[in-house]
């Protein structure tokens, strides 16, 4: 059988990712857990006394001084949804890596993220609502929108159950064909039982109290992991 030789042209025609190109991706994904975090700090700064819930005009004297931490929410949850799509792409190809051909899994995992990414941009589009309300003349702005627009702001880009998606597939994933640091699999299951959890009660806003701390641990895991 005559060997096949590969000239030296030949080997250097295929360049391969540089070591930081290969990790980018999982920083990426601690970044957007980060942002996360961030975006929840800012959002528990409006936080209204249970006295003044019933009265949208005591609501709109409660957060008045408030927009800079409005529009730090509007970039942190843009941060977040940037990181967390780069991430997911990432993902996907490193599970697609290891997977069989037609597990769905790698799919899945980025899909999740997908659509924490969609809620963090339509969650942080009513900020902008919100800054604008707050810097106006307070003679100018209805109470009752404000009020409105709060319980929106207060809601929306926290619901990040797509996170559990991500964190099941994962989990599967290490289970199954070993892809995954083992300390990494059984965190990422248990995640996704509290992230269901929090669906089947009527606190799905709390998934982010759960997914933001998950993605800078498993961005960071994962980044160590391809490094070692």
């Amino acid at each position: 059988m005559a060997a096949t030789i590969t000239t030296p042209a030949e080997a250097r025609s295929v360049p391969a990712p540089t070591t930081g190109e290969r990790r980018g991706w999982a920083w990426a994904g601690a970044v957007a857990g980060l942002a996360g975090i961030a975006m929840i700090v800012a959002s528990m700064s409006l936080a209204v006394s249970d006295d003044s819930m019933a009265d949208s005009a005591l609501v709109l004297q409660e957060i008045l001084d408030e927009d800079a931490a409005v529009w730090a929410f509007q970039v942190a949850c843009s941060l977040a949804a940037l990181c967390a799509t780069l991430f997911a792409a990432g993902l996907r190809r490193r599970l697609a890596a290891q997977a069989p051909a037609e597990s769905l899994l790698p799919t899945l995992a980025a899909a999740g993220l997908a659509s924490v990414a969609i809620m963090l941009l339509v969650g942080g589009g009513i900020s902008t609502e919100l800054f604008w309300a707050l810097v106006q003349d307070h003679g100018e702005v209805d109470p009752d929108i404000v009020a409105a627009n709060l319980g929106i702001f207060d809601t929306m880009a926290w619901v990040w159950a797509g996170i559990g998606l991500t964190s099941g597939s994962l989990a599967v994933a290490g289970i199954r064909h070993g892809s995954l640091p083992r300390w990494l699999r059984w965190l990422s299951a248990a995640v996704t039982g509290l992230i269901v959890l929090t669906q089947l009660l009527p606190v799905q806003y709390l998934a982010a109290f759960v997914g933001a701390p998950w993605l800078v641990v498993a961005g960071a895991g994962l980044a160590r992991a391809d490094r070692a």
